[in-house]
């Protein structure tokens, strides 16, 4: 396998880690950078990149559910506590490389409706960091 279809197979694992189907990039990232050890930036964006638009699938399959506040009944405890999860909630996505619950987070933040910027900055910084951890455990 030369460069370029390692960097495919990765994109491609990476994104399918992040959705609802079962997957493991890290193992080909770990496959990659051993074979490719130049390609350390590269792997680490392909990765990052692919992993967050996953995880950007998943936040939309939330966006497809009816809002919130169309199925919780109009209590005014309920609106402030989710007023305050779209205020401050996105900062929670920073866990979305977690095995299961990121998952639901990214799902959750679509149904939510916290706003896509936010939601793809902290999954994507979320899960730059797991990959930078993984890449330079083996560098």
């Amino acid at each position: 396998m030369n460069e370029e279809s390692s960097l495919i197979t990765l994109f491609t694992s990476s994104f399918l880690a992040a959705t609802l189907l079962p997957g493991g990039s890290e193992v080909v990232l770990v496959g990659v950078l051993m074979t490719y050890p130049e390609l350390f930036t590269s792997a680490l964006g392909v990765a990052t990149i692919g992993n967050t638009l996953g995880g950007m699938s998943s936040y939309l399959i939330g966006r497809f559910l009816p809002d919130e506040k169309a199925i919780i009944k109009k209590n005014n405890n309920s609106l402030r506590s989710l007023e305050w999860i779209h205020r401050h909630g996105s900062p929670i996505l920073l866990l979305s490389w977690l095995p299961i619950i990121g998952d639901a987070l990214c799902v959750a933040a679509g149904w939510l409706r916290i706003h896509w910027f936010y939601a793809i900055l902290f999954i994507a910084l979320g899960k730059l960091a797991r990959y930078w951890v993984i890449a330079t455990a083996i560098s």
